[in-house]
């Protein structure tokens, strides 16, 4: 189902601020960098290359946010979704280390965007891992004592007894690492922002315009149903959207569905009694749940990932059902918003950047981890264009594998290894 504005129809699209709809790309253009993606990395990308005076055309071919961007559970945390300790195995203690302080700036530059553009996304301060089993509670305390001993992070602090009843009204959890540098926000918005932004500072933003293919050479040509961009550099952001665009890049991640729905709202008494201090919330099971407040006093909350790649026909009804399995009380609560949409994960859960070519860059794999990283993304691509790479080569270090099992068989694959993670949810 589609909303008037062009977008999925969501809560986010219900709420979504007023902004401009951009033409389709009709003939031939010219610019510096051509962006391929009209999510953050790509608002990002084109908004930072714009700000060291370049010269930009962004292709989205639907409508600026319409991918997981503008559907997500929007909390803006550090890390990414494989652990450190899994980085630390495959890029090694200094490069992982680095990575980190990355993703931790990725936080302060999404404020300092919000800030300077003047970006109105409902910023809320402040994340929660939450345990369900005491394995979790242990892993929790092990994770804030490494945070600062290896990684000089001492925004988070563990939570149990009496206070964490004071801020969560449930008994699903028995422990929680809050995290006061972290966040969230209204995804849609916040997306939007960024594109108004760039097209402020001169870049060319076309929706409905797909890029069907590239060729590099002397130049990067970029086609379109209905013209051409020939450009300098080209950047990527596709991520589960680009499908034929770049095959190069498809077998190294596989585009997976989540699913959140909305309450209706609440009223800001009981939504505040759930929720006390308006952090957002995520379990540590391999199948999450993860919830927040929003700006008008509704819960939304979701908790349910599709690996087939097929959008579940009772999605309201099992997520509704999840969300009372954490708050009971709001068994007579209407859902007023069910959506859902593609994330691309990668095989190891870490971040997928690099080159196809010397002038073509790429960013994907976020793995459901992306609201802070995919904008820090778009910094460090503007940075490699500029010259200076060193940071974007991080990520560039991190291997990656194909998917297994090739375009057939590598869905059930990974739903038979999933099942083995759904399993262990329940020791």
């Amino acid at each position: 189902m589609t909303a008037q504005s062009g977008h999925i129809a969501s809560y986010y699209a219900a709420t979504a601020n007023a902004a401009p709809s951009y033409a389709a790309l009709s003939g031939d253009v010219n610019c510096d960098v051509c962006v391929v993606g009209g999510g953050i990395a790509g608002c990002s990308s084109a908004l930072h290359l714009a700000e060291r005076g370049y010269r930009v055309v962004l292709l989205e071919d639907k409508v600026i946010a319409w991918g997981a961007s503008g559907r997500s559970g929007a909390q803006a945390l550090p890390g990414f979704a494989c652990s450190q300790d899994k980085l630390v195995q495959l890029v090694g203690r200094e490069t992982a280390r680095a990575l980190w302080d990355v993703s931790v700036e990725a936080l302060t530059l999404t404020r300092d965007l919000i800030r300077r553009h003047q970006i109105a996304c409902d910023w809320v301060d402040g994340q929660m891992h939450a345990a369900i089993k005491p394995r979790h509670r242990r892993e929790l305390a092990e994770w804030a004592e490494q945070l600062e001993r290896d990684y000089a992070y001492r925004s988070v602090r563990l939570i149990e007894g009496p206070e964490l009843g004071s801020l969560l009204a449930t008994r699903r959890y028995i422990a929680g690492l809050y995290d006061t540098n972290s966040g969230h926000l209204h995804p849609l918005n916040y997306t939007l922002g960024l594109a108004a932004a760039a097209r402020r500072l001169g870049v060319e933003i076309f929706e409905n315009t797909r890029a069907l293919r590239f060729e590099t050479g002397r130049q990067v040509t970029v086609h379109t149903p209905r013209g051409v961009v020939r450009c300098r550099q080209l950047v990527l952001c596709g991520n589960a959207y680009l499908d034929g665009t770049a095959p190069a890049l498809a077998s190294k991640i596989i585009g997976v569905g989540t699913y959140i729905v909305a309450t209706e709202q609440l009223g800001a008494d009981r939504a505040r009694a759930l929720i006390a201090n308006n952090m957002a919330v995520t379990d540590i099971n391999w199948i999450i749940d993860y919830f927040r407040r929003s700006a008008d006093h509704r819960l939304l909350f979701g908790g349910r990932v599709a690996y087939s790649g097929l959008d579940p026909l009772n999605t309201a009804h099992a997520t509704r059902a999840r969300m009372l399995g954490v708050f009971p009380q709001l068994a007579d609560v209407r859902i007023e918003y069910t959506w859902g949409g593609h994330i691309d994960i990668t095989m190891n859960r870490a971040p997928h950047f690099g080159r196809l070519a010397p002038d073509v860059y790429f960013a994907q794999g976020f793995s459901g981890h992306g609201i802070a990283l995919t904008g820090m993304a778009g910094k460090l691509i503007a940075e490699a264009v500029a010259g200076t790479a060193e940071r974007f080569d991080l990520f560039a270090r991190i291997p990656h594998r194909d998917f297994p099992g090739g375009a057939l068989l590598r869905r059930p694959t990974l739903m038979l290894a999933m099942l083995y993670y759904r399993l262990r949810d329940l020791l």
